[in-house]
């Protein structure tokens, strides 16, 4: 258990952990048709999201060549989150082996956290409804830190190992975009994708340390770091 390479593993939440494009999806087009727009596909999610969810609603207005002023994209974008914390784990789970995952880094000793760009108490809702709160030491949401601090800063990796109270912990993180690489190399981590996330098949292009297609090779993966 001592050989383990790292002491904290991190992790992304929405297209990492957790597989939650229908109910973003389901949230984004109930949000969309209340503002009088037309709805995006459900398989059109993965390539959306990404970087809060004022930018998940500019892309989808984008997509329809629509825009909309400050007011209207912070009305809007309030709509939906208030429809997403309702409805916020009807269809969301971890991806395919990601019990499995978290059970074996927690038996070899290691803390495991959630650092995302998703807003806290939406994360700790939507961990607490799935029953997965318990696994990790520190929930930190994108507005944790106040504004501007969002990946791609490093501020809440940061943040992730102050918080474990460990000093020069072995720390990697996993993540599914280029927020998270971007702020594991500022943070200078060492960063493993998922190539099943949000990255529409880009893992190439991220700059990670390693890509894994299922989490039963992130613990082997990890090791070889």
């Amino acid at each position: 258990m001592h050989n383990f390479p790292f002491d904290i593993v991190g992790f992304d939440l929405d297209g990492t952990l957790i597989d939650s494009k229908l109910d973003l999806g389901v949230a984004l087009n109930h949000a969309l048709e209340q503002g009088g727009f037309a709805t995006v596909p459900l398989d059109m999610i993965p390539r959306l999201v990404g970087g809060g969810t004022r930018v998940l609603m500019e892309r989808a207005l984008a997509v329809q060549g629509a825009t909309l002023d400050d007011d209207g994209l912070t009305a809007m974008a309030a709509e939906l989150v208030r429809y997403y914390e309702a409805n916020i784990a009807v269809h969301s789970r971890l991806f395919p082996g990601g019990a499995e995952m978290l059970d074996d880094l927690a038996g070899r000793g290691v803390r495991l956290a959630v650092v995302t760009n998703k807003m806290e108490r939406l994360a700790r809702k939507l961990f607490g409804e799935l029953g997965l709160t318990d696994r990790f030491y520190t929930i930190i949401g994108g507005d944790t830190l106040g504004p501007g601090r969002q990946k791609p800063l490093p501020d809440l990796l940061h943040l992730m190992v102050e918080r474990s109270g460990m000093s020069s912990p072995r720390t990697a993180y996993i993540g599914d975009t280029h927020f998270d690489t971007g702020a594991a190399q500022a943070a200078g981590i060492p960063c493993v994708v998922c190539s099943f996330g949000f990255n529409q098949g880009q893992t190439g292009q991220l700059g990670a340390d390693a890509v894994i297609d299922h989490f039963d090779a992130l613990v082997p993966t990890l090791e070889s770091l």
